[in-house]
């Protein structure tokens, strides 16, 4: 993958269109291609189930939903809340314009054969005809939904390596490694490609011989998902076929359920795995590992093809696990929260650092500052000191957009509560017309039409209001980036 890139950037394109480029990635790499994907003048169109690596890199996000295609000027996180947003206004628009069809019908009905409103009768019946309906973008509900069984017992030290070694021929991949993983720990395995990760893994779970000590802990039982999972399934079984073979004992007559919760029903299971799909493929992978309690999984790259949605998902039932969980990945959201040690590989040695992924990370990004000042020293010195005057002109250009936005804040504020004060009384107006038509026997017309003004003016002074609480976000959001 690295080779692949590396020829794609070395064209120099106009536009890179990048499908999944993160996938066989290590996080350095990861990292490495943000920083050049930044500084990149041309345009850049991504596929990525990557969320913080979309959220860094990319400005704009396009969803494809129900036939349409909608664009939103931010990037990721934000999209997924402004997303939120619109279907949250889409209802509302619908239940207002279904609201309003049921007073146009009821009245039509009324005065259908009042020979004195035949015009009027007539003209929300044409209303009717031309009215647009307002349609819900259906989001795909569909997910995963599952929890691994609780860990069987285990002794206090699950994994015990002393001065393991491992190489492929003369070629050596881990030197003397020592390491202790204690009962209910979230462990993740982080470096380069090459490094030994998916190696140690193998060791530990019994794939692959060594050197050196390796204990595993009393009544230790463990369920490896290997990186390249997905293909080691028989292509010639069905999905049904394939989870019946694991099962044993009384989770057989369950095995329909869970692949339900898997997103496999009905005829699904009888499709044969050659015909499955990656992310179906590792759905299905992932399915076999809850039909036995374990205390101690090992994962190997998990997320490779899994959505965003399902990502989520078998994050939160990894945090629920109560085992013990060694996790070889490159995705820093996945990670991030999920486990509580990091080993760092690098050179044939690992390195620990107790915390999540981001503490790893921002040591990491230390250690490079660190190295590069040394041999940049007298560089930085010069640099500080030609630096100083266009710092202090920095200052000064933030503290006058500090104060522009500070003053365009207020100002919107003063705006909305203004639009808070007028919908107030406008509601008030409404209540009373409502009352009045109640009361009005002879169904005067202007009441209607006073009635379908005042809700006009309520609904552009509600649109009003919200855009400028959308405003006021943006900017409470720019002066806290800059404060």
């Amino acid at each position: 993958m690295r080779v692949e890139l590396a020829k794609i950037l070395l064209q120099k394109p106009d536009i890179f269109l990048l499908d999944e480029p993160t996938n066989h990635l290590d996080i350095e790499s990861i990292q490495w291609l943000e920083q050049y994907l930044k500084d990149f003048k041309g345009a850049m169109l991504l596929i990525s189930h990557d969320r913080r690596f979309l959220d860094n890199t990319t400005e704009s996000t396009i969803e494809i939903v129900a036939g349409r295609i909608y664009q939103y000027p931010v990037s990721y996180s934000k999209f997924v809340e402004l997303r939120k947003q619109r279907i949250e206004r889409q209802m509302a628009e619908y239940q207002n314009q279904q609201k309003k069809i049921k007073e146009t019908e009821q009245f039509i009905e009324r005065f259908r054969y009042k020979a004195t409103k035949a015009s009027q009768v007539q003209s929300r019946i044409k209303q009717l005809e031309k009215m647009e309906l307002i349609e819900i973008d259906v989001l795909d509900k569909a997910k995963i939904d599952f929890k691994f069984p609780p860990a069987p017992r285990a002794g206090d030290i699950v994994v015990e390596l002393k001065e393991l070694s491992k190489a492929y021929g003369n070629h050596l991949v881990l030197d003397k490694i020592d390491l202790t993983v204690e009962r209910g720990e979230k462990i993740a395995f982080v470096g380069r490609n090459g490094e030994g990760k998916t190696t140690l893994a193998k060791i530990i779970a019994g794939v692959l011989d060594h050197t050196g000590h390796k204990k595993i802990g009393h009544n230790v039982s463990i369920g490896y998902y290997a990186q390249n999972q997905d293909q080691m399934l028989d292509p010639e079984k069905t999905v049904l076929e394939t989870m019946e073979n694991e099962a044993v004992g009384e989770v057989r007559s369950q095995v329909r359920n869970i692949l339900g919760s898997f997103l496999f029903s009905n005829d699904d299971v009888d499709k044969k795995v050659k015909v499955l799909s990656g992310g179906e493929r590792a759905r299905l992978s992932l399915a076999t590992l809850i039909l036995k309690p374990y205390s101690l999984i090992i994962l190997d790259e998990p997320t490779n093809h899994l959505d965003m949605v399902s990502k989520d998902i078998l994050k939160q039932a990894l945090q629920m696990y109560d085992g013990t969980l060694i996790l070889v990945s490159h995705d820093r959201d996945f990670l991030e929260g999920l486990v509580t040690t990091v080993y760092h590989f690098k050179n044939k040695k690992i390195k620990q650092y107790k915390g999540g992924v981001d503490d790893f990370l921002y040591h990491l990004k230390l250690q490079n500052i660190e190295q590069i000042e040394q041999e940049n020293s007298k560089k930085k010195e010069t640099a500080n000191k030609e630096g100083k005057n266009k710092k202090d002109s920095q200052q000064k250009e933030l503290y006058l957009k500090r104060k522009e936005l500070q003053r365009l804040i207020n100002k919107t504020e003063k705006r909305l509560a203004k639009i808070d004060e007028t919908l107030e009384e406008l509601h008030k107006q409404e209540k009373l017309i409502l009352q009045q038509i109640e009361k009005n026997t002879t169904h005067d017309e202007e009441i209607f039409h006073k009635y379908e003004k005042i809700k006009k003016e309520i609904e552009q002074n509600e649109n009003q209001w919200f855009e400028l609480s959308e405003e006021l976000e943006r900017l409470r959001n720019e002066l806290g980036n800059i404060s």
